[in-house]
């Protein structure tokens, strides 16, 4: 496992839209481990593949100390509910605001094995899994608030 650099934001690597993973094998797997070794070193809850570089639909989040949920091809099936609450991101450093996401999340995914699997995420592992497959979509947290839009006219990205 290795500690790959995280993309920043003003990368346009950031922007693109990650394609679906097609072949579950032993580089999918490295991507994955490298990923986690990469979240815990840099002090992150969640990260998607695009954050390391690579355009794929691959996301890791620690859902418990030291219990990570490897989430490939995902699909939200169900969001209820809405909270608002303060986010960050290892691809912005150091910047936070409030962003309002569901508070219940209900997607289908794959795991590392290419076996199907529908998980539930509530209150901040909703949050997580709705901030990372944003990242698979192209889009930041930033995004969303004034106080993003702010920062990022300050950090002149995007």
């Amino acid at each position: 496992m290795a500690v790959r650099n995280i993309v920043k934001i003003g990368n346009a690597t950031l922007r693109k839209k990650s394609k679906p993973v097609q072949v579950f094998d032993e580089e999918l797997g490295n991507l994955l481990d490298d990923m986690k070794k990469t979240m815990i070193e840099k002090k992150g809850v969640g990260i998607a593949a695009v954050q390391v570089g690579v355009l794929r639909r691959a996301i890791v989040i620690e859902i418990e100390p030291e219990k990570y949920l490897e989430i490939i091809n995902p699909t939200i099936l169900q969001k209820k509910g809405k909270v608002v609450a303060s986010e960050g991101c290892l691809s912005v450093p150091g910047f936070y605001t409030d962003v309002e996401r569901p508070k219940t999340v209900k997607i289908e995914a794959y795991d590392r094995n290419g076996e199907k699997f529908e998980f539930v995420g509530k209150d901040y592992i909703a949050r997580c899994i709705c901030h990372e497959i944003d990242h698979l979509d192209g889009i930041l947290f930033v995004d969303y608030t004034e106080e993003g839009k702010e920062y990022k006219r300050e950090k002149g990205v995007e």
